[in-house]
């Protein structure tokens, strides 16, 4: 036979299958259960309201009020629970213990939606399962159990004389066998139906709130992603392409010094051949900055080096590192050395900087720091500004500390997996 994950599951199945199943028995339970838990919450509802309304002069009115939401919570807590028996959910967390609950009730907002909960089930729904379950108990039992009541005493049902012992086993084998699979999809369907009633109110805001982040914090790794695959894509084109003709433009000129007789005429080729070798470089040094080979090749410690030995200003680093690190982090952290060194040259007027790096609690954190004048503002520009939205995709963050008069201090730190 097939096994349903759920209440709601079987109800969409076949008849015989929701009535052969432990759906509806379990359904039952959560019914038969929501009776006492509703009565008690509303007796002990009215009870702190009457009591709360009563001394609303004094202060302790107040304070009895206020436990109307503490109430909720552990109804609430309860119906977590209960919650099991119809709609469980595979993996899902273990609810908290009740001490647990109420010691977070401390610091978190009054959950309304948890208090209309209490409200709903103390006021209507107890009751409605109520009147449902003594039906769909006492109708089908009577009627299947007609061939042996009968013979104790004339039965009568909504109007029907059973006298007979031949009606009384119709009565078991038709309409009773009708009344039980009845009685089996109305209180599977009345549970189901409560408890995803329940599920909308009770499950909590934080959680839809913290999958829509996360959805939103891997749309943006994949941004992240696919900018880096972009920007492999125009190295690749600008290495293979636009460079390679660069050089061969330099070799042909070169060959033409050696051709073309002294003159106004070789003047013109040998300025022209310094002008192609100086694009030739500069167009080398976009590449690196587009993406560089050392980074990808050898990793974040070989690249940081080669950064730090083309500095103006002397660069002390330090770097302990476990070994290679994620592309999307090595590459941040590239690019965050080799922004930050070239503010240092241009605007700090230092006569040293720093570079450290280390891994603390899966984290890298990497700090590059200068003795200059100081006063550098992220907001100012845009290249530390578009490094730290692109931390923040990678759940990480930039800070940057510089006071009037220096040092500054620019510090990264980024998780080593990805959200």
């Amino acid at each position: 036979m097939t096994t349903h994950d759920d209440a709601w599951a079987a109800l969409r199945g076949r008849p015989w299958r929701l009535v052969l199943s432990r759906w509806p028995w379990r359904a039952l339970a959560y019914l038969v259960t929501t009776v006492p838990v509703g009565l008690v919450s509303l007796v002990v509802l009215l009870l702190v309201l009457g009591v709360g309304l009563l001394t609303l002069v004094v202060v302790v009115g107040v304070l009895v009020l206020a436990g109307v939401p503490l109430l909720a919570a552990v109804v609430a807590a309860l119906e977590r629970r209960r919650l099991r028996l119809v709609l469980p959910r595979p993996g899902e967390a273990q609810v908290p213990s009740l001490r647990t609950l109420l010691r977070a009730r401390r610091s978190l907002p009054v959950a309304w939606r948890e208090v209309g909960h209490l409200v709903l089930l103390a006021v209507v729904l107890w009751a409605v399962d109520a009147v449902v379950v003594l039906f769909c108990v006492t109708v089908p039992v009577v009627l299947l159990a007609a061939p042996w009541l009968s013979r104790v005493d004339r039965l009568a049902m909504l109007g029907w004389q059973i006298d007979t012992p031949g009606e009384a086993w119709f009565a078991a084998l038709g309409p009773g066998l009708v009344a039980l699979t009845a009685s089996a999809y109305l209180v599977t369907g009345l549970a189901v139906g409560q408890a995803a009633l329940a599920r909308v109110l009770l499950d909590p805001q934080e959680a839809r709130l913290s999958a829509a982040v996360a959805e939103l914090r891997r749309s943006r790794v994949d941004l992240v992603d696919a900018f880096e695959t972009e920007r492999r894509r125009i190295e690749r084109d600008l290495h293979d392409g636009v460079q390679q003709r660069m050089v061969a433009l330099t070799m042909t000129l070169g060959r033409a010094e050696l051709d073309v007789p002294d003159g106004p005429g070789l003047d013109l080729v040998r300025a022209a051949h310094r002008q192609a070798e100086d694009a030739l470089e500069e167009l080398r040094t976009t590449i690196r900055g587009i993406h560089p080979r050392v980074l990808v090749d050898h990793g974040l410690v070989a690249a940081v080096h080669e950064v730090a030995d083309r500095s103006p200003v002397p660069v002390d680093t330090r770097l302990v590192l476990p070994g290679r690190l994620p592309p999307a982090v090595e590459a941040a952290a590239y690019f965050v050395v080799s922004e930050a060194l070239t503010n240092v040259a241009r605007h700090s007027g230092a006569r040293s900087a720093q570079v450290h790096a280390w891994v603390e609690q899966g984290r890298l954190v990497l700090t590059v720091g200068d003795d200059g004048v100081g006063g550098a503002d992220p907001a100012r520009g845009t290249g530390l500004a578009g490094l730290a939205l692109r931390l923040e995709a990678l759940d990480g963050r930039l800070d940057v500390a510089s006071p009037a008069g220096g040092p500054t201090e620019v510090r990264m730190e980024c998780p080593l997996h990805a959200p």
